[in-house]
Formats: C-alpha cells, sequence, structure tokens
C-alpha cells in the first residue's frame, strides 16, 4: 500500500463523516471500502447516523443500506445499555455517598451531549475521590463486580502506579466498568489536581451522577486521547472532540478563554494544544487562530518538536486498516506506542515495565498488551 493509497482511505472517511450528502454517487467497490474502513475506526455508527438522514439513503444498494441499519440499531441499543448499565451502578453505589462522576461515552449519552450521537461505546468510566476507592470497589463487587485475575505485578501497578483500579467485570452481564481517582497516573509528569475537576463538576438532573464542566470534559478527552500509546479509537475520539468544540463555542461566548486558563490551571496546555491542531487540520475544526497561539506559545514546543509530532500524529490517527497501512504509518504508530508510555512513567520504570513485559510474551508466549 503507498502513501498516497493511505492518505486517500484516511481522507475518504473523514469527507464521507463531514459531508455524507455527497456520497450518493459512490460505486459499489467504494461503498465496500468505506465501510470497512468506518467499521475498524469504530466510526461506522456515526456514518450511519449522517448518511440515514440525506436524501439518497433509501435508494442505495441493499447491502449497504442494510450495514448502515444495522449499525444504527447497534448505537441505539448500547446507548440504551448504558443507561440502564448507570441505574445498575448508581443502585449499587448509593450507600457510599459521595460524588460519582461519569467519564467520557457514558457521560455524553447521559448528559445529553452531541458527541453521543452514532458513538460506539464500550466500558463505563467513574471518577471517586481517592479516599472512596475502596469502599467503591467493596460496594460494587457485593452487586456482581469483580476484577480479572492479575498476576501480582499487574496488581501492584494499577493500585500503585495507575489512576484506576484494575477494570472490573459483571459476573452476570459481562459488562467492565473503570474506576478511576484521576484522570491520569500518579507517574506522569503533569498529573492535575482532582479535586479541581471534582470541584467543578455538574450535576445530571433526575440522577446521583454528575459529569465534568464543559470545559474539563473537553480537557479530559484530549488528555486521554493523547497520552494514549494505541490508537484504535484515535479518529473517533477526534470526532467526540470535534463534537464537543462545537457544541461548547456555541454555547457559551467565553469558552475559549475558560479553555485556555484551565488548560494552564490543570497543567494540560499541551493535549489541548494538540487537540485542537489536529482537529483544525483533519476535520476543520473553527478554532480561533490566537486560542492555537495561546496555546502553542505556552506548550513550550518549538518548530522541531511540533514537526515531529505533526509527522506522527497527522498518519497516526488515521484508521489502523490494511488500506492504509504503510511503513511511514507503522513507523508513527510505533512512535505513539513509546510516547504515551514515556509521558506515563519515569525512564527507570518505563524501562523496568517494558523489559519484563518483553519477556513474558517471550518465554510465556502470552498476547496481554503493554
Amino acid at each position: 500500500m503507498t502513501k498516497k493509497d493511505h492518505v486517500i482511505a484516511g481522507s475518504e472517511l473523514v469527507e464521507a463523516l463531514r459531508h455524507p450528502e455527497r456520497l450518493g454517487e459512490l460505486s459499489l467497490k467504494g461503498w465496500d471500502m468505506l465501510l470497512r474502513v468506518a467499521r475498524r475506526a469504530n466510526l461506522l455508527g456515526r456514518l450511519a447516523d449522517g448518511v440515514r438522514k440525506t436524501d439518497f439513503f433509501h435508494g442505495l444498494p441493499a447491502p449497504v443500506r442494510n450495514q448502515l441499519d444495522s449499525a444504527a440499531v447497534l448505537t441505539a441499543h448500547q446507548r440504551e445499555a448504558i443507561g440502564w448499565e448507570t441505574e445498575h451502578i448508581a443502585r449499587a453505589l448509593a450507600p457510599v455517598g459521595g460524588a460519582v462522576i461519569l467519564l467520557k461515552g457514558a457521560a455524553y449519552v447521559l448528559s445529553g451531549r452531541a458527541a453521543a450521537i452514532g458513538r460506539m461505546f464500550g466500558d463505563v468510566d467513574i471518577l471517586v475521590p481517592p479516599e472512596a476507592l475502596a469502599a467503591t470497589e467493596a460496594a460494587l463487587m457485593t452487586r456482581g463486580w469483580a476484577s480479572g485475575h492479575l498476576d501480582s505485578y499487574d496488581e501492584h501497578y494499577y493500585r500503585r502506579w495507575m489512576h484506576e483500579i484494575p477494570p472490573m467485570t459483571h459476573r452476570e452481564r459481562g459488562t467492565v466498568i473503570d474506576v478511576h481517582h484521576n484522570i491520569l497516573p500518579s507517574t506522569t509528569r503533569t498529573m492535575p489536581d482532582a479535586q479541581l475537576l471534582r470541584d467543578a463538576s455538574e450535576p445530571i438532573a433526575g440522577s446521583m451522577f454528575r459529569v465534568l464542566c464543559p470545559v474539563d470534559m473537553l480537557i479530559h478527552s484530549a488528555v486521554h486521547l493523547f497520552h494514549e500509546s494505541e490508537l484504535q479509537n484515535g479518529l473517533r475520539d477526534l470526532f467526540d472532540l470535534d463534537a464537543l468544540l462545537r457544541e461548547f463555542s456555541g454555547q457559551s461566548t467565553d469558552f475559549w478563554r475558560k479553555l485556555v486558563e484551565r488548560a494552564i490551571q490543570l497543567d494540560q496546555v499541551l493535549p489541548v494544544f494538540l487537540a485542537l491542531r489536529y482537529t483544525k487540520a483533519i476535520l476543520a475544526s473553527d478554532v480561533p487562530g490566537e486560542i492555537s497561539f495561546s496555546l502553542e506559545k505556552a506548550s513550550g514546543l518549538g518548530p522541531f518538536g511540533l514537526a515531529a509530532l505533526d509527522a506522527v500524529y497527522l498518519r497516526a490517527l488515521m484508521p489502523d486498516h490494511p488500506l492504509g497501512n504503510d511503513l511511514p504509518t507503522s513507523l508513527a504508530r510505533a512512535a505513539v506506542f513509546l510516547r504515551g508510555h514515556y509521558l506515563r512513567m519515569p525512564v527507570g520504570l518505563l524501562t523496568l515495565h517494558l523489559t519484563r513485559k518483553f519477556f513474558l510474551r517471550l518465554f510465556r508466549n502470552t498476547s496481554r498488551s503493554l
């Protein structure tokens, strides 16, 4: 697959999602490629939402309509399932009391954000104070959730260094909940003060849950994406950011000012700058130039650093699909992998961690991800 092929595969999906009304003349072969890439990127539901609103949808070939209809049914079911699952979580955590903040997908659904439209969902993520972790875990265990089997090293790694306890899976429903006490691991050089996030959180009407305030919701989405070491959902998360930007900037005239101030206060200038840079570059998000300039200046990135990040993320954020895989893209994803781990840990701890994982894979033939 050539460089040109990769750019076409990624850019066609982006353009299809941004302008579904232009797909009326797409060939069956074109639809086949588009649907494959969208499914791999976890964006098929978002594509279906856009295409099913067009005038030409009912004139599409039956196999195309069927796949788009199926994706729409699945995303609707997942939204309902998120609501149902959070009701179970609320009942489990009612005795614990205190603030329970929904994060990411579940937060988008229950707070009615545009980012939830057509989105595929996985786990439910919640944020609780560190002092409530033990009581939260115990309460969930009494209602059927349990951590999977981890060896002593992984158990220690989660509880000593990570910003969450090991994921908990319900023994009957198979649903997964991630219980966080911060949005970044304790080893991260720029770990924010989670108390600031909790203090600014907002209640969800008719629910025990809260969500992050608008600027914090966007910052968390940016932090999550640009601290990741793998980007299977990178383009989906970038569309989330674009949807949040459009919604929040349209609701408040001082949103951009608050975003810059909050990014500086939480020490998350770089991920927010990168989020704005790549939503604008890839999705044509309407980001004021002075805001980008302020964040770029505050980030401390020089021309070389910025050029290096552009070379990595403009490729790595494209869908991970055989239609778009080439050597430069593989190298970009390898760079993201190393950067994500470097941001999470000091060099010494990172070297020890990756060395251990390498030998586990080598000698135990394990397929667990790093």
